[in-house]
């Protein structure tokens, strides 16, 4: 078993992961976000890109039911969930939630959001990654560059006071895109999660209550 497979099986979020039944460790990134942000807060339509293998996808879930419960008043009127995953590779089914296998940068994404929602969204997840070169400056000079393409979907379609997070990487143009966050949010935060793993440059970038 190669060494950097063999650390990863023994890592303790991986295992919690398993034990818990999530697809993968990034559950807890998500869960770790949410319970500093509260970004499910009243969140029943809810994007998700970048979705491979599909944990986010079943955190998601989970809050919209508990929100379901939660809000179940005449203060909001939403009586049902919505939750789309896309990814470039193909994500394995989920009960109630649908999946669409497309680059998130092509202009057809909007035509499966607009058929499939029909509403402005609650929340927008994005735990997508460019494919890593190796190569730490050109590296984040990209996902930066895909963080953007991301935050237009987001100036779309998000709903006023809505949330998003957005995976980023730290280095040169980090800053740049974290300025363009917060024109549009009143609270923008960036966060490393406790799950993420040591040595790693990704950060998220948390945007709350749309203006």
């Amino acid at each position: 078993m190669p060494e950097d497979h063999k650390q990863h099986r023994e890592d303790h979020f991986y295992k919690k992961a398993k034990k818990q039944g999530y697809r993968a460790r990034s559950a807890f990134k998500l869960k770790d976000i949410q319970r500093k942000f509260n970004v499910f807060k009243r969140a029943f339509y809810i994007l998700d890109l970048g979705s491979v293998p599909g944990s986010w996808l079943e955190v998601s879930k989970e809050f919209a039911e508990e929100n379901l419960e939660k809000y179940n008043d005449q203060h909001y009127h939403r009586t049902h969930y919505k939750i789309m995953g896309v990814d470039i590779k193909k994500v394995s089914p989920l009960e109630n939630i649908k999946t669409v296998r497309m680059d998130l940068t092509r202009l057809e994404l909007q035509n499966e959001i607009d058929s499939y929602f029909q509403d402005e969204l609650d929340l927008i997840l994005s735990d997508a990654s460019i494919k890593k070169t190796g190569i730490k400056f050109s590296d984040s000079v990209n996902q930066v560059k895909l963080c953007f393409k991301i935050l237009q979907i987001v100036k779309k379609n998000l709903k006023p006071k809505g949330a998003t997070v957005i995976k980023c990487f730290q280095g040169v143009d980090f800053n740049k895109f974290y300025r363009s966050m917060k024109k549009g949010f009143q609270s923008v935060q960036s966060y490393k999660p406790k799950s993420s793993k040591k040595g790693s440059n990704e950060i998220y970038v948390i945007g709350i209550n749309k203006k």
